[in-house]
């Protein structure tokens, strides 16, 4: 099962001050339907491709809630381990009158139950 997500946060030019974060808009799910549907149950968001059969892959789910840590509690506790992540990042300037940057990433984390 694959985990992914898009961040972002501003950051100031001197990068002396905190960085604003923004919250994580949705958790996504890749991975075999019949596995995520045991893992996540009724915390699943099937939404985005509904008749899915149990034997078939999608990445089109997402979790209903925003905690990552919540979704690795449940990978965990269902005998998933992480075994793999990775993570890109662009930035942009927020305005034309100010330094600020936005800072946008996204990020997956890969699980395997043996």
């Amino acid at each position: 099962i694959t985990i992914g997500y898009r961040g972002s946060y501003t950051l100031g030019r001197d990068s002396q001050t905190d960085a604003k974060f923004r919250r994580v808009a949705r958790i996504m799910v890749c991975g075999k339907t019949s596995l995520a549907k045991e893992v996540f149950g009724d915390t699943l968001n099937e939404s985005r491709d509904p008749d899915r059969p149990p034997e078939r892959y999608t990445s089109r789910y997402y979790l209903k809630f925003t905690f990552l840590e919540q979704a690795f509690d449940k990978l965990a506790d269902a005998g998933f381990h992480m075994v793999a992540c990775n993570s890109t990042g662009t930035c942009a300037f927020a305005h034309d009158q100010t330094d600020d940057r936005i800072w946008t990433s996204y990020t997956e984390y890969v699980f395997y139950r043996e």
